[in-house]
């Protein structure tokens, strides 16, 4: 769902930059083209979590077929989603912390792409906005 096309940009200085047409915040580099899109999943969820900050949109990614994509983690996305849904719903944070008794700082945690939460929270979260969570697994690429 949140896997975003890079394009990657062979450098002078032997490096790949690293950036994402959908997330222009989102920029990094790598020595190889493992590490740059290594560093690239980092990129986006800084970038994403500036959005969450800012209370922003999040971009939809590109459908285009070509190209290497990378994505979040099922915990990041599982946030994002949570995120937009509420933006969608117009759902404040208060709202959703009464919704499911949770303090203000409990539903901060939930939408904090660095903060370890518990997958089940995030699911409880989605299920109280009519939201049901599927996991989905796919050969690595």
């Amino acid at each position: 769902m949140y896997r975003y096309p890079v394009k990657l940009t062979p450098e002078d200085n032997a490096t790949l930059t690293v950036t994402f047409p959908d997330v222009p915040e989102a920029i990094t580099f790598g020595e190889t083209r493992a590490e740059a899109l290594e560093r690239a999943a980092e990129a986006l969820e800084a970038a994403l979590s500036i959005y969450i900050d800012l209370r922003k949109d999040i971009p939809k990614p590109r459908t285009s077929r070509s190209g290497p994509r990378v994505g979040l983690t099922a915990s990041s996305a599982a946030k994002v989603a949570l995120y937009q849904e509420m933006r969608n719903r117009n759902i404040t944070k208060a709202a959703l912390g009464r919704l499911l008794k949770l303090h203000p700082a409990q539903v901060e945690r939930l939408l904090d792409l660095n903060h370890s939460t518990r997958f089940e929270a995030l699911e409880a979260a989605l299920h109280a906005l009519g939201k049901q969570v599927m996991v989905t697994l796919k050969p690595a690429a």
